[in-house]
């Protein structure tokens, strides 16, 4: 009942204001026609002045144009109701001016007196200056902003409509959003179109009351010659007052009004009140008042002019110029204080938040308790040089490797770290804790205490030793390494072996993104005819799988170009890309300007290419060796390899092109960063020293 009781109230309140307004209009026309006496008349006037006024400030304090869209209409109501009560004055004026000065009401007496200081000269004057300041000032430029503003606005509207469509289609707003801008729009052609008109209502009323107060003085001095027998001075000065005051009286108002149209109209875009945007933009130049304090300062020292009101204005402007940039400091550094609390604040929330356990790191090291206290003092240190590792696989392999988040973990033994990528561990030692690692490979371990371990980026032995013994191991000539470098050399070497897991696809863009804009068209147009962005990722990958660089991105989308629109299988790419690639893949296996290679021999040859299997076109389809074959083949291999790699030697493995996919796939398992090379992929000029073969 009461929510019923409420609407009514509501709906009575609505009605009875449309009713309100309704009579207001017909009062207005009713003026026009019917005589009322001068104390109405004085109340008339002094509405006009409150409502002109009233516009003008709201004209002000606006945020943007379109919240005074109802302008136009108050506009003409305000014009309408200045122009009957120029009617109705004029009325009062040729009736009952003989009367006095206060004859059409103490409103026009009380201006004619103010302004015009019983001079009706100087009040004519007044007069004859506020008209022009209105009709060709003000008026005419705000004219010409509103036709300029509707004619662009409306000209826009076709492009603004296609962006909300975009937008609405892309899933940046939703259907709500795109109505509400859609209706914004519509609101803001109608209203510059209005505005358009409006402003020739402003331009209208400053001639209509030109034309009116000659009418009044004109017509007043020959009813007041001809009809009440007074004198043609007499007549002038009391008509001339009357009118001219009367004019005052009706173009004070139009001139505000017109400026609140102007203001209105030439607010543009500007968001904000008109003293923000004004002061606003005034004040973000304090070099400027600067400037124009020192201006007032040369002026108040020149002879003949007051130093006073300039040394004051310039005092004031310098003033404000310096408060200016120390109040705009302090407002920046309590916004980005605040900005950086309320981040501490949603950090907070989204570690503490589920989705935060779903992500994971792509490379994340995970560090025991006591671990992590013996490098706690160089962890500054340990970031540094794991910064410095990321940049040297950037030169090496040609993209950025992600950051490594160093996590203290207390689950795990004390003295261990694990490596995670992707949030799988691939990697996890124990450390010596205050012990040194020397590398002794295959010869005699020093004499001093210690014990032998494996170390644990290559497998290969070492000799720990306490720390006290440091400077003996410097005497004797070893070389050995601490806690941080052994478990750096092995983030590295991790990282290494997992670069095609940590190539993203948003990092291959980047990649692309990078190149000289021919590169970049020609990658558009291999990856949207012949292979697909994912196909040309997973090439990238396959070569950093075998530890070659894709630095020379653009000799490598060139390669898949000549190969692309001949065959789908990645990995025949690859091999095309490997070949055209083969002066980069040799320089960077080469050491001290030779190749060494090991070769796989004549009988693994001759085994390796009849378990191709090939259909009629002679692709290879299969690979099909006998096991007891292969175990053969993994035994031969090792022995053979394993004594090169004890030695230290850098060295790759040469066999026959079509079986070097497999042969590689066969020989990572037991030496991963092994290079398998084709004999294609030996670039000329390379100087080759043979140091054998599996046989």
């Amino acid at each position: 009942m009461a929510i019923i009781e409420t609407s009514s109230t509501t709906e009575i309140r609505k009605h009875g204001r449309d009713v309100g307004f309704a009579l207001g209009i017909v009062t207005i026309l009713s003026v026009l026609f019917l005589p009322i006496p001068p104390f109405l008349i004085d109340i008339g006037l002094a509405f006009s002045i409150a409502v002109s006024v009233l516009i003008l400030m709201v004209a002000l304090w606006i945020q943007r144009p379109l919240d005074f869209s109802s302008f136009p209409t108050v506009l003409l109501v305000a014009t309408m109701l200045r122009l009957s009560l120029n009617v109705a004055t004029t009325r009062v004026i040729l009736s009952h001016g003989n009367e006095g000065t206060n004859a059409a009401g103490y409103v026009i007496g009380g201006f004619s007196q103010l302004v015009m200081a019983g001079d009706f000269v100087i009040g004519l004057i007044v007069f004859l200056i506020l008209i022009v300041v209105n009709f060709i000032v003000i008026t005419k430029g705000s004219t010409r902003i509103a036709e300029v503003g509707a004619r662009f606005t409306l000209d826009a509207i076709p492009g603004k409509q296609m962006s909300i469509d975009a937008d609405l289609s892309a899933g940046m707003i939703d259907e709500k959003e795109a109505q509400h801008r859609r209706r914004e729009l519509e609101e803001e052609s109608a209203f510059f179109g209005s505005m358009d008109g409006a402003s020739k209502f402003v331009r209208g009323d400053a001639i209509a009351g030109l034309l009116i107060t000659a009418i009044n003085i004109i017509g007043g001095i020959a009813i007041g010659y001809a009809r009440h027998g007074m004198s043609l001075g007499e007549a002038a000065d009391i008509f001339t007052k009357l009118s001219v005051g009367d004019g005052l009286v009706s173009q004070i108002p139009a001139l505000i009004v017109s400026l609140a149209a102007g203001l209105l109209v030439s607010k543009g875009g500007t968001r904000g009140s008109a003293d923000q945007a004004v002061f606003g933009q005034l004040s973000n130049y304090p070099r400027a008042l600067f400037v124009a304090a020192t201006l007032m300062a040369l002026l108040a020292v020149m002879p003949g002019l007051p130093a006073l009101p300039f040394l004051f204005l310039g005092g004031m402007m310098a003033a404000v110029g310096y408060i200016i940039p120390m109040r705009e400091n302090r407002r920046v550094a309590e916004a980005a204080e605040a900005e950086k609390k309320q981040q501490v604040v949603r950090d907070d929330e989204e570690k503490n938040s589920i989705k935060s356990s779903l992500k994971t790191a792509e490379i994340e090291l995970l560090i025991g308790k006591q671990l992590s206290t013996k490098l706690l003092a160089s962890h500054q240190e340990l970031a540094f040089r794991m910064s410095k590792m990321r940049k040297k696989f950037a030169q090496q392999y040609g993209f950025v490797v992600p950051e490594v988040r160093l996590t203290d973990d207390f689950g795990i033994p004390t003295k261990s770290y694990r490596i995670k990528v992707h949030g799988t561990v691939v990697a996890e030692h124990e450390l010596r804790v205050g012990e040194l690692l020397v590398l002794i490979g295959n010869g005699a371990p020093p004499e001093m205490p210690g014990e032998e371990v494996r170390e644990p980026a290559f497998g290969m032995r070492a000799w720990s030793v306490p720390e006290m013994f440091a400077e003996d191991l410097k005497r004797e000539g070893y070389s050995y390494a601490d806690n941080m470098s052994v478990l750096l050399t092995h983030l590295s070497e991790v990282v290494r072996n997992n670069l095609p897991q940590l190539l993203s696809y948003k990092d291959m863009k980047a990649l692309i993104d990078r190149l000289d804009p021919e590169y970049r068209k020609l990658a558009d147009e291999i990856c949207t005819t012949h292979i697909t962005y994912p196909g040309l990722q997973a090439v990238l990958k396959l070569l950093l799988a075998e530890r070659i660089s894709i630095r020379n991105l653009h000799l490598i989308i060139e390669a898949i170009a000549e190969i692309a629109p001949h065959v789908r299988r990645t990995e025949q790419i690859v091999e095309h890309v490997r070949i055209r690639m083969a002066q980069q893949i040799c320089g960077d296996l080469t050491e001290g300007g030779v190749l060494k290679v090991l070769r796989l021999g004549n009988r693994w040859d001759l085994a390796f290419h009849q378990a191709l299997k090939r259909d009629a076109k002679g692709e290879i389809r299969e690979f099909d060796i006998d096991p007891r074959l292969l175990e053969e083949f993994g035994q031969e291999a090792s022995k053979a390899i394993r004594g090169h790699v004890d030695a230290g030697e850098r060295f790759v493995l040469v066999t026959a092109p079509d079986a070097r996919p497999y042969v590689r796939m066969i020989i990572e398992r037991m030496f991963p960063t092994l290079p398998v090379l084709s004999h294609v992929e030996i670039a000329k000029g390379v100087e080759i020293r043979v140091l054998g073969s599996i046989a």
